[in-house]
C-alpha cells in the first residue's frame, strides 16, 4: 500500500485528517499520521523512507533524507515559505513541492497589530505593573491613529496589513517590487524601500527569505529609521539583522520592535540578543498558528494532494 505521510503535527485532529484523507484511502493510500516532531535525523528517515507523498509544516527537510525515500513524488507543505525544504535535491529527483498559501493571512495581519499596540502601550510593562500593585504613571503610550505605517512587501498578507493600517487612520506607505493599483486606488502610496524605511513610524515587514532579502533590514537601514519607530517582523527572522536591531533598542535609538521570527525557529538561545532588549515583545513564531488557520491549511494540504493525483495544476513551488 502507498503511503501517505504526515510527518509532523499539523495542529488538528487525526480525525479530521483522516476524513480528509478519504478520496486517497479510495485510491490505495494509507494515511500514516505523526503527532509529535522528530529531530532525530535517523529517526526521521524511518518516518519517510517509504512515503510516496510527505505532508510537513515548517520542521527542515534535509536533500539527504529526500535521496533516500526512493517512492517520493509529493511534497504537500503545510507552510507558506519553503526554505526549510532541500528544494534542489526536489528538482533532480522530480519530485513536486506544493505550499498552502494564504492560509494564515488573517492569523498573521491580526498578530501584526497585537505586536505594534503592545508596543506603542506598553501591554507588557502595564500587565507587570498592575500585578505588583502599581500604577499607570510613566506607562502612558501611542496611539497607531495618525501614525505612518510602512509596510515591506505587499503579497496577500502585507496587503491585508496595509488595509487594517489604513482602518486605524494611518498613512500607509509602502515598498514592492511592483505597485499594487487596487492598493494605490484605496489611498495607499508606493514609494522605494529607503524612503519607506526613513519615513515610517510602524514599520512592518511582509518579504519572503531571499539572498536579496537577508539582513534587508541591517545596520544602514535601522540607523535610517526614526527614533521613535517600531519594527514589526512577521515574516522570516533572517530579514533582520537582530544583533543590530538588539544594540539599536538599547542605545534608544527605536521606540520598540515586536518579533515573532529568528534565525533559528524557537526555542531560541537564551542569549539570543532579543531577549534582553528593552521595549521589546517577542513571540515564538505564533503568528501563523490560529486554531481556524491549522483547519484551513489542513484543507489547503489535502486539496494539492487532490489536484497532484489527478493531474491538475497544483500551488507549486518545485
Amino acid at each position: 500500500m502507498k503511503q501517505i505521510v504526515v510527518m509532523e503535527p499539523l495542529g488538528v485532529s487525526e480525525t479530521l485528517l483522516q476524513s480528509l484523507a478519504e478520496p486517497f484511502k479510495a485510491q490505495g493510500y494509507e494515511l500514516v499520521v505523526y503527532g509529535t516532531k522528530e529531530t532525530n535525523q535517523i529517526k526521521l528517515l524511518d518516518r519517510v523512507r517509504q512515503a510516496s507523498i510527505i505532508i510537513m509544516a515548517n520542521q527542515p527537510l534535509s536533500g539527504e533524507i529526500i535521496r533516500q525515500c526512493p517512492n517520493l513524488e509529493f511534497i504537500s507543505v503545510a507552510f507558506t515559505g519553503v526554505d526549510h525544504i532541500d528544494l534542489e535535491t526536489c528538482r533532480e529527483k522530480g519530485i513536486v513541492v506544493s505550499n498552502a498559501a494564504g492560509y494564515s493571512t488573517q492569523a498573521v495581519t491580526e498578530l501584526v497589530f497585537g505586536l505594534a499596540i503592545s508596543v506603542l502601550r506598553h501591554v507588557l510593562p502595564c500587565d507587570g505593573r498592575t500585578r505588583t500593585g502599581g500604577t499607570k504613571d510613566g506607562l502612558p503610550g501611542f496611539e497607531l491613529h495618525g501614525k505612518t505605517f510602512g509596510v515591506v512587501g505587499t503579497g496577500a498578507i502585507g496587503s491585508a496589513v496595509a488595509r487594517i493600517a489604513k482602518a486605524f487612520g494611518c498613512k500607509v506607505i509602502a515598498y514592492n517590487r511592483s505597485e499594487k493599483p487596487e492598493l494605490v486606488a484605496e489611498g495607499i502610496t508606493f514609494t522605494d524601500l529607503d524612503t519607506v524605511v526613513q519615513e515610517a513610524d510602524i514599520l512592518s515587514l511582509h518579504v519572503p527569505l531571499t539572498e536579496e532579502t537577508r539582513h534587508v533590514i541591517d545596520a544602514t537601514r535601522i540607523d535610517m529609521m526614526k527614533d521613535t519607530a517600531v519594527l514589526i517582523n512577521t515574516a522570516r527572522g533572517p530579514v533582520v539583522d537582530n544583533e543590530a536591531l538588539a544594540k539599536a533598542l538599547h542605545a534608544r535609538k527605536l521606540r520598540g520592535a515586536g518579533i515573532d521570527v529568528f534565525e533559528v525557529e524557537p526555542p531560541i538561545p537564551t542569549d539570543h540578543p532579543l531577549c534582553d532588549a528593552p521595549r521589546t515583545v517577542l513571540t515564538p513564531h505564533i503568528a501563523f498558528a490560529s486554531q481556524e488557520a491549522f483547519v484551513t491549511r489542513a484543507h489547503i494540504v489535502m486539496d494539492n494532494i487532490v489536484a497532484f493525483l489527478k493531474g491538475e495544476p497544483v500551488n507549486r513551488v518545485c
